[in-house]
């Protein structure tokens, strides 16, 4: 018998995708910001970009008139099996386990979608005058700066579950554009 592929719905393909694509430039250029008119945990050496903080906002604008509210609708919905279930923090009991991967890689994924939720609505409210005049105390800067961090951990681990729980099949059957019916990944385990 063959072995079956790990198949993902087209409509999760193309949300994720174009999430992941603009949340991506999203954190690059909050970096860039941060290494432009922060840098007091360090920076690095690369050329300065007129108006990062503008195409910064842009980024989380998108995110946020665009695509987020979707992407969360259908995580909410139809892709709910891939976000934490009421029994996911018992089964992390069962360490080792295939079903305690599944409820951790469950657990982050939904972690995923709270941190850029908290990232956008805290980048709502930073003041773009703020990092150019050197005012680098405000508390919405301090939990926007923080959202960022949780989010590229919350990306890290995101990625090493997704390589953990399905392997390089799975994280490809995100690129696959053949309608090939399998097991759905991390589903009714």
């Amino acid at each position: 018998m063959p072995e079956s592929k790990p198949y993902q719905p087209l409509l999760l393909r193309l949300l994720h995708g174009v999430n992941a694509a603009i949340a991506l430039l999203a954190i690059i250029t909050a970096f860039l910001v941060y290494n432009t008119y922060d840098g007091r945990f360090g920076k690095v050496p690369v050329p300065q970009i007129a108006d990062i903080i503008g195409i910064h906002g842009t980024f989380g604008k998108l995110l946020i008139l665009g695509v987020m509210p979707a992407f969360a609708l259908y995580s909410f919905h139809r892709g709910q099996k891939r976000l934490v279930q009421p029994d996911s923090f018992g089964k992390l009991t069962q360490f080792g386990k295939p079903i305690w991967w599944y409820s951790l890689h469950r657990i982050v994924n939904t972690l995923m979608l709270v941190a850029m939720t908290f990232s956008i609505a805290s980048g709502s409210m930073v003041k773009e005058e703020w990092l150019p005049a050197g005012d680098l105390t405000q508390v919405w800067y301090y939990l926007h700066a923080s959202g960022w961090i949780i989010l590229v951990l919350c990306l890290a681990m995101h990625l090493l579950m997704s390589a953990k729980v399905g392997g390089f099949p799975l994280i490809l059957s995100m690129f696959d554009f053949k309608k090939v019916k399998g097991n759905q990944a991390g589903e009714g385990k």
